[in-house]
């Protein structure tokens, strides 16, 4: 059975930074190419940054600079560093894996940007 299980989400201040992690189970995370949504409560569902299987990396402009996506195929995981964390960052976090028609999504978890 495959899994794909985010962590890292919470609760944060304007500023700070979150990692969160996207851990596969069942699959061999590395092939795939992997995908960070977010949405956030009344707004579209947002692809925010992807990296592929050769490590290709590809990120949206409202989080160019600020976020960082990288993998760890010991651990079978892609992480999601996200600095400078502002309000409009507040949304549900998803993370997918794609290879071809084979396409899987995580849970989500919950980021909120507040002070």
């Amino acid at each position: 059975q495959v899994q794909l299980v985010e962590s890292g989400g919470g609760v944060v201040q304007p500023g700070g930074s979150l990692r969160l992690s996207c851990e596969a189970s069942g699959i061999e995370l590395s092939i795939y190419t992997v995908n960070w949504f977010r949405q956030a409560p009344g707004k579209q569902r947002e692809m925010i940054a992807q990296v592929a299987g050769r490590a290709t990396k590809r990120y949206a402009d409202s989080v160019e600079g600020r976020f960082t996506v990288s993998r760890d195929n010991a651990k079978n995981t892609v992480y999601l560093r996200m600095n400078s964390l502002e309000p409009e960052d507040t949304a549900v976090y998803y993370c997918t894996a794609k290879w071809g028609r084979d396409e899987h999504w995580g849970e989500g978890t919950q980021v909120t940007v507040s002070s």
